[in-house]
């Protein structure tokens, strides 16, 4: 499959058009990837549009692509958001890289009780756009045409206004009554919310609140994974559970 390259727009772009890549995009593809004259690329807004087509030009660090092909990625429904517990040495980093190479679509950073990593005054957007750039370029060695937003981090509290009537709230819960691979999404949800906690695991406090609100308590198995891997493996589990895997 052809590499796949992220330009700012590609509104209004038909075939027989040419698109720049340049940038840091651009210099990637020339000085890194060697990208050749005539070698076919695939370029993608983010947002669903992809065109197809060979490189028309190069540059020192950017290249032209002749389009030949325009397609668009519609946005699934239900949508997949993973509300990732911050978490040390990285570990939520993690999540966020496998997460998005699954599929999600929408990741919320969270600052529950027991995170032992915080963002505090700069460290907030410093934060979120580090797991923006990790999202970016995981999107990128997926070849997806949607890269998934990163929102600003939540409290618990703020968390627990997000169960609605077209929204479901899934909690992973070690020792939750329903398993993961045997739950049954409601026919009219637009969006499942999977909520990952941190090393230390949910406080039993942000558990009853947000069960209060009407998220649901599941689990994988009988094993408990760590925080940089179970909110992927609970993806995997509900792409197959939706049929897109």
């Amino acid at each position: 499959m052809a590499s796949l390259y992220l330009v700012p727009s590609l509104d209004g772009v038909a075939v027989g058009d040419t698109v720049p890549l340049d940038g840091a995009e651009g210099r990637h593809a020339v000085t890194v990837a060697r990208v050749r004259a005539g070698e076919t690329l695939r370029l993608s807004d983010g947002r669903g549009t992809v065109v197809t087509g060979a490189v028309a030009a190069l540059g020192r660090d950017a290249l032209e692509v002749l389009v030949e092909g325009v397609g668009f990625d519609p946005e699934p429904r239900p949508s997949l958001t993973l509300v990732q517990a911050l978490a040390k040495g990285g570990r939520d980093e993690m999540a966020v890289q496998a997460a998005t190479e699954i599929g999600v679509d929408r990741i919320v950073p969270w600052s529950a009780a027991r995170s032992v990593s915080r963002w505090d005054g700069p460290k907030v957007e410093k934060g979120r756009a580090r797991w923006a750039a990790i999202a970016h370029e995981a999107s990128k060695q997926a070849i997806r045409a949607r890269v998934p937003a990163v929102d600003p981090p939540v409290t618990t509290a703020q968390l627990a206004a997000f169960p609605g009537d077209t929204r479901t709230v899934l909690v992973l819960d070690p020792v939750g009554d329903v398993r993961l691979s045997a739950w049954e999404p409601p026919a009219d949800v637009a969006e499942i919310v999977l909520v990952v906690g941190p090393e230390g695991g949910i406080d039993g406090s942000e558990f009853d609140r947000l069960v209060t609100a009407g998220a649901v308590r599941v689990r994988l198995g009988d094993t408990v994974l760590r925080t940089s891997t179970a909110g992927p493996a609970a993806l995997a589990v509900l792409q197959t559970r939706l049929g897109r895997w």
